[in-house]
């Protein structure tokens, strides 16, 4: 059995209710073996095995008082996975889905994305099962203080620099970082997303949506092709479907769905992004208010956008939410790319069925790496004491997006699958990180 498949197996018994992760070490491990079986040495060392073990998981109870005065208990994580290129890096979700198969899944994709932005930047991940839905301003902030008075212990700017995520937005990054300055006594750039008055970036907010759509016209332009009136299907409707849409549609796309947990919107005319950004962003309103202030959109309740005419997808929502029913849809409308803006939103059926068919594929670990590779940059102009430019900031962001992509395309080329991106971006991650684990011996 190969070295590769030897690992997979133990994982999967060791850690049969752990699907997720699974999944996830599963489609990056089987990568590898082209580069295992040219170091024989990393067998030796045990690489994979240390890999895909995190050097430390933090779980503990979160205690807070609810506004009615009863006392609630939530569960917090902090998975610390691997600090061989820099401190720990990866969001905090704050989700009811939240469990330590997810928080893995999510901390090994984010080791790999992180080595490819090329900053100094290990993998992390972490979260709790809190939903801030529905609570109060102060329930909010109670439950973040109660979170941080145990998390502040294990993280720092050079040891782990959390961020947000799902359910962790700039309100909730304010109140984790107000309660690390009271508890440390400091003010250090140890948590990414803060607002712009206390140290936050300019761009960060539409950094992972405009990073993907960067992506996009790098496979554009490899397959002499652009963007310029491609029609463009987007699931979700937070910051990265958002962000997406406004510069797809800056580039001359034309982006005809985005959805919620209900339900897309198709637009044949194109999404009015003025109209999204005012019910998403600030009345925070459900997507049926744009089909009722949009004569030309449909709200299909109860459906995923992936069967609507396309020659673009861009998942954008949440981890498998593109499954092989959903791939075989747009293969029948007409889709030739598949650019992954939110973290492994497509199954692994659906990946190999889209590739087969001639989709040319882009994974999330290097699609949607420009969320982390702009809060690298927050964590750079807070060492240095600086604030750059909203143009500084995305010239940084359009030079990451184009290194990843070649670094991903090349490594493919090398290995004998050109055009296979998510070999070519697991090849490449994995290259650096082992060079950097074997230079660090048993650690």
């Amino acid at each position: 059995m190969q070295y590769s498949q030897k690992v997979i197996a133990d994982l999967k018994d060791r850690y049969a209710t752990q699907p997720e992760f699974i999944q996830a070490a599963s489609e990056v491990l089987t990568s590898l073996q082209p580069v295992l079986d040219a170091h024989p040495d990393y067998e030796q060392a045990s690489l994979l095995e240390r890999l895909v073990e995190p050097e430390r998981i933090v779980i503990f109870r979160v205690p807070w008082v609810d506004d009615k005065g009863k006392v609630q208990v939530n569960r917090g994580y902090r998975v610390e996975f691997n600090s061989a290129l820099g401190p720990y890096k990866g969001g905090l979700r704050l989700h009811p889905s939240v469990n330590l198969s997810i928080l893995k899944f999510l901390g090994f994709e984010q080791i790999f994305k992180n080595s490819l932005t090329t900053l100094p930047m290990g993998g992390g991940k972490g979260g709790s099962d809190f939903d801030p839905k529905h609570k109060s301003d102060r329930e909010v902030m109670a439950f973040c203080q109660s979170f941080m008075t145990e998390l502040y212990r294990h993280i720092g700017p050079n040891t782990d620099v959390p961020a947000g995520d799902i359910g962790t937005g700039a309100r909730e990054i304010g109140y984790l970082f107000g309660q690390y300055k009271r508890l440390r006594n400091e003010w250090s750039g140890v948590l990414t997303g803060k607002g712009l008055s206390y140290g936050g970036s300019l761009a960060r907010t539409e950094a992972t949506g405009y990073g993907a759509v960067y992506f996009l016209t790098h496979m554009l332009a490899a397959k002499n092709d652009s963007i310029e009136g491609k029609r463009i299907c987007i699931s979700g409707a937070g910051n990265v479907a958002l962000y997406a849409t406004e510069k797809a549609q800056q580039l001359g796309g034309i982006v005809v769905t985005v959805s919620d947990s209900s339900g897309y919107i198709y637009d044949p005319e194109g999404i009015d992004i003025d109209l999204l950004k005012e019910i998403k962003e600030r009345r925070r309103e459900r997507l049926t208010a744009y089909e009722a202030q949009r004569p030309s959109a449909t709200y299909h309740s109860g459906e995923r956008p992936w069967n609507e005419d396309c020659n673009i997808a861009m998942p954008c929502a949440t981890q498998n939410e593109l499954e092989l029913a959903d791939a075989q849809k747009l293969v029948a409308h007409g889709c030739a790319y598949v650019v992954e803006g939110a973290n492994m939103p497509t199954t692994l059926e659906a990946t190999s069925y889209l590739q087969q068919h001639g989709v040319f594929f882009a994974p999330g670990k290097a699609a949607n790496a420009g969320g982390v590779a702009v809060s690298g940059l927050e964590m750079s102009q807070n060492a240095a004491h600086e604030v750059w430019t909203f143009d500084e900031v995305e010239l940084r962001l359009q030079q990451i997006m184009s290194s990843i992509y070649q670094a991903a395309s090349t490594a493919a080329l090398h290995y004998g699958r050109p055009d296979d991106l998510v070999f070519g971006a697991n090849i490449a991650a994995f290259n650096k990180l082992a060079q950097a684990m074997m230079a660090q011996g048993v650690v």
